[in-house]
């Protein structure tokens, strides 16, 4: 039998895939909400406990408590200021600990990670629970991008990757080779929105997600689902692309069916070649 589960989950419904393809496995788990983020709607229907970000001693026992030997994180969380963190005392130590290295999202998960596997649990990746959920290269529904389309998300990966390696943001709106939008703390759908405003005359941009070069796969890999596609299309976007093997597509066939219906395409695509693979 596989070890316990323990799913740190912030918001969205990612934790609730994992939750739900532990319970299709019969693999034994839990789901531990993160205060002010995880919605408790969500989280009903499953076996769950509550803990808040700034206390990760108790976030600790708790996963003890629960006889988890094994912790997934998953969701959206944003990080609050210091002021309203309240820590406890093994947050003040990890915080310590990280430095000045805490200032950026990548350093401290990093900290995070090692916290919890100094104290004997193991963090996994979520690929290792939702073994199909990772983008494949090349198209993933019925349309593919065209050359001009190619030439955005080149662009789009070298701007995304770049915006990575400073441990900020993950996704950008190319379109027509002007970078729209670039994402910071309010998101990838709001970032999304704001480009819609910023669009220009002619064929639509492209939304590009990409996973940071130095992320620990462990923590915060990228996500896109069907909300994404809504977000996409109501932009008036043409496209999306992400990066194959870095980032997470939820919900597959109930994100690709409306992105054909609305004309847009998905796809996966390698930073290394700069382009996706075409169908044989």
């Amino acid at each position: 039998m596989q070890p316990k589960l323990a799913i740190v989950a912030g918001g969205g419904s990612l934790p609730i895939a994992l939750a739900e393809a532990c319970r299709k496995n019969e693999r034994p788990y839990f789901l531990l909400g993160l205060e002010g983020f995880a919605e408790p709607g969500r989280l009903e229907g499953h076996p769950h406990r509550w803990g808040r970000i700034g206390a990760v001693g108790r976030v600790v026992e708790t996963i003890r408590e629960e006889a988890a030997l094994e912790v997934v994180f998953a969701g959206h969380v944003r990080r609050p200021s210091l002021a309203s963190l309240r820590p406890d005392l093994f947050t003040v130590r990890l915080l310590a600990r990280a430095g000045a290295r805490a200032l950026g999202d990548d350093g401290l998960m990093r900290h995070i990670v090692r916290a919890f596997e100094a104290e004997g649990l193991r963090v996994v990746e979520v690929s290792s629970v939702l073994a199909d959920a990772l983008a494949p290269p090349g198209p993933l529904g019925a349309l593919a991008p065209d050359e001009s389309a190619l030439e955005d998300i080149r662009r789009g990966l070298e701007v995304a990757k770049a915006l990575g390696r400073a441990d900020a943001g993950q996704a950008v709106v190319v379109q027509q080779g002007i970078v729209l939008a670039i994402e910071a703390a309010e998101g990838t759908d709001r970032m999304v929105a704001r480009a819609a405003c910023l669009r220009r005359e002619g064929p639509g941009g492209v939304l590009v997600k990409v996973a940071k070069p130095q992320q620990d796969r462990r923590m915060d890999l990228p996500v896109v689902g069907p909300a994404t596609v809504d977000a996409a299309a109501a932009a008036g976007l043409r496209g999306i692309a992400v990066e194959a093997g870095g980032v997470l597509v939820l919900a597959r066939d109930a994100a690709i069916r409306p992105a054909d219906e609305a004309g847009l395409f998905v796809t996966g695509a390698e930073p290394a070649s700069g382009t996706p693979r075409r169908l044989s």
